[in-house]
């Protein structure tokens, strides 16, 4: 079970998320071993209290889930974020500027988060439901020059989430110089099979412990 908890970033990013569920994912976490929980910057707090820091991180979103946020707050709440004990950074690219074709205004956007990170992982979401193969790759492209850590598929807020095409392109364009997170659709142990086989190193899902308990029935009915 543990090979496939320490790919899985243990999502709850729903608006309405009480304290108590943040507590609940943070359990869950620390049970399962999650790479991380990923959470709405206000909680972060609530999170540092349930959260074992020797089992797994805490990830925050940034300028989510639209993007089209100026670079400035972008900055700051990736700071704040930080101060407050973030872990890693899961930032959402301009898309209005990206489909325009205005890639340094992309570049520069992420290559400030990155700066402000100051050495944590950022992760760059596509929100690739939205994008043409062309615009995906020029995203890589944009997020590696920046030095992003990782390219994400998807918010989890838009029409469609994580698919195979464009886990493949993604893949296909990081060649290894930055990393590749599924999200969005990521639901069941075949799911997380099917992409971790792909090359991806890092799921988002709120079915961790589903995905988990589907491992664990497989490898006890052996």
């Amino acid at each position: 079970m543990q090979d496939i908890a320490q790919f899985i970033d243990h999502t709850l990013l729903k608006p309405e998320a009480s304290s108590l569920q943040i507590k609940k994912l943070c359990q869950e976490a620390n049970e399962y071993g999650f790479k991380s929980v990923c959470i709405n910057p206000s909680n972060i707090l609530e999170a540092k209290k349930h959260i074992d820091p020797s089992k797994s991180l805490i990830c925050t979103v940034i300028g989510f889930p639209l993007g089209a946020m100026t670079t400035e707050t972008k900055v700051f709440e990736t700071k704040d974020a930080i101060e407050k004990g973030a872990d890693e950074i899961d930032m959402v690219l301009n898309i209005g500027r990206l489909k325009e074709g205005n890639l340094e205004y992309v570049e520069q956007d992420i290559a400030a988060v990155v700066k402000a990170a100051n050495g944590k992982i950022v992760k760059v979401i596509f929100e690739t439901c939205l994008l043409n193969e062309k615009e995906i790759r020029l995203a890589a492209k944009a997020s590696i020059s920046a030095g992003a850590s990782f390219i994400k598929t998807s918010t989890g807020f838009s029409s469609e989430g994580a698919n195979p095409e464009v886990v493949s392109i993604m893949i296909d364009e990081a060649q290894g110089k930055c990393e590749v997170k599924a999200s969005g659709g990521v639901r069941s142990l075949e799911d997380a099979r099917k992409y971790l086989e792909m090359g991806v190193k890092r799921l988002g899902t709120s079915s961790g412990v589903a995905i988990m308990e589907g491992e664990k029935n497989i490898t006890t009915s052996y």
